[in-house]
């Protein structure tokens, strides 16, 4: 028979596991074969990431790094529609208005969990299958490996809000080919399926249907090496045949995006987008034109910053500046507008990119001191 102490333990063991594995938690983790598993459980919700998700996700992937059984990393959402679409933008605005610590809690442990995957020893697999915006986008983007399906739709949305594609953003999307990292940030121009992988955000593309075939294999891996991991995801997507033939979406404007978005301004992009008149660059006008003037200058700084910058760097620029999203008045009210009324007629202030000083977002770039994100 177990000592009793021992069977206090086998029972808070079981305990332990079985609310990882239980099918209301927010977040599910688990062991099988090689692989730890992060499955967010947030269907209704599209999968948002919330604070106690990645309270849950942080310290699991650092327990999975460290051990010798664990030989690879997959994270997935449940539900069919989304991978993950964004943090919980609600949470955070809330807590934002009352000056509750959330709005900086929320921030800091995400962009923690960002650069413990963009810097996780075990390879890392995302199955972005489905809606992959904003927070749903640095849960994938800066690990080994990203699995699109045809369901996927990328985005960084943000500027639409008065906020900036953050989570890593300023260091993937300006190391995209040419300037579309810039374009698909300034804009929040969604990409679908395969493009997703033309794009570059994606290593792999693999029919929806398929993946719970490839999570088997990838849970049988003995023992695998990362490139064991590469072969069998590249057996996988060199079987799919869908869309294969498409061109890439962004093909046919890439001269006029890598001209139009290589200005060194926010007011000289809009100039060369009106003096090419073109209908590509007339529609570009118009989205830019709904877009938070001060969330557009931070970004067109933040990218062209983070290009030469480590994770890292970029990670704790990208605090200062949600910290500085949080004081200000363009992200509350891009919330209003686009999640809470739904009237999408937000009221910037200023409302022109011209009456946004240099001085102004010089401010939000400056360090936090102590309040700094240290990683």
């Amino acid at each position: 028979r177990l000592k009793p102490f021992n069977r206090l333990q086998v029972i808070l063991q079981h305990l332990k596991m079985s609310k990882h594995t239980d099918s209301t938690a927010e977040v599910l983790l688990e062991k099988r074969g090689g692989a730890g598993i992060i499955t967010l459980n947030r269907p209704k919700a599209l999968n948002a990431l919330n604070l106690s998700m990645i309270q849950q996700i942080y310290p699991q992937i650092k327990t999975w790094e460290k051990d010798p059984e664990t030989f690879l990393i997959i994270i997935k959402g449940t539900g069919g529609k989304a991978f993950c679409a964004g943090g919980d933008i609600r949470a955070i605005t809330d807590a934002g208005k009352t000056g509750d610590k959330l709005a900086q809690d929320f921030f800091r442990e995400e962009y923690m969990l960002n650069y413990a995957i963009g810097t996780c020893k075990k390879p890392y697999v995302a199955l972005i299958d489905g809606i992959t915006m904003g927070g749903g986008v640095g849960l994938s983007v800066h690990g080994h490996f990203r699995v699109a399906t045809e369901k996927t739709l990328f985005a960084m949305p943000e500027t639409a809000i008065g906020l900036f594609p953050d989570v890593g953003g300023g260091y993937f999307l300006p190391r995209l080919s040419g300037k579309i990292g810039y374009y698909l940030a300034l804009t929040g121009f969604r990409l679908k399926g395969r493009d997703v992988l033309k794009a570059g955000i994606a290593t792999h593309f693999v029919e929806s249907e398929k993946l719970p075939a490839l999570e088997k294999d990838l849970i049988a891996l003995k023992s695998p090496s990362t490139e064991n991991i590469a072969d069998l995801l590249n057996s996988y997507h060199a079987k799919s045949k869908i869309d294969q033939e498409k061109e890439f979406v962004l093909d046919e404007h890439m001269e006029k995006i890598n001209s139009l978005f290589s200005a060194n301004s926010m007011e000289e992009i809009v100039k060369k987008l009106k003096q090419d008149g073109s209908p590509f660059a007339i529609k570009q006008l118009e989205t830019i034109n709904k877009m938070s003037p001060t969330a557009l200058k931070m970004t067109l700084r933040q990218l062209r910053e983070g290009a030469s910058m480590s994770l890292q760097d970029v990670l704790t620029m990208e605090y200062r500046l949600s910290q500085a999203c949080m004081r200000g008045h363009d992200f509350y009210e891009g919330v209003r507008a686009v999640l809470i009324d739904k009237d999408q007629s937000p009221r910037w202030k200023p409302a022109a990119l011209e009456e946004v000083s240099d001085e102004f977002v010089n401010d939000c770039f400056k360090p936090l001191g102590n309040n700094d994100l240290k990683l």
